[in-house]
């Protein structure tokens, strides 16, 4: 969508990067720590971990030690970090209007929840080849 929409990507596998405490931590200011996690991750849909449970540095710690439980997108724009895919911010700062030839397939990717995984039948977010 972002691409369609004239944008730049540069993607990276939120899950191989080595993320520093740092870095990661621009993503998560300004939110409240429970809204950091993932809420698709194996742990937090199992019951097993509690994202209400942790603290700003502890939820860093376990999210730089098992990345599955970071929100995603994160979403680096200029010097603006962002967590979540949140359309009318994007909006505001970047337009997410499809550039000519693009408007049937971008209007085809809008999703009422841009959060969290595709919950298509057969795909895992932790496993693609399922």
């Amino acid at each position: 969508m972002l691409e369609l929409s004239g944008n730049t990507v540069d993607a990276i596998n939120l899950l191989e990067y080595p993320w520093t405490r740092e870095e990661l931590a621009r993503f998560l200011e300004n939110k409240p720590v429970s809204e950091c996690f993932n809420p698709s991750a194996p742990a937090i849909k199992s019951g097993e971990l509690d994202p209400m449970d942790y603290s700003l540095e502890e939820a860093l710690d376990m999210m730089i030690h098992e990345p599955i439980l970071i929100r995603r997108p994160l979403m680096k724009i200029g010097d603006r970090y962002f967590q979540g895919f949140d359309t009318a911010r994007l909006r505001n700062i970047i337009g997410l209007v499809a550039v000519p030839g693009a408007e049937k397939i971008v209007e085809s990717l809008k999703m009422t929840d841009l959060d969290s995984c595709p919950q298509n039948s057969g795909f895992s977010c932790t496993n693609p080849d399922h």
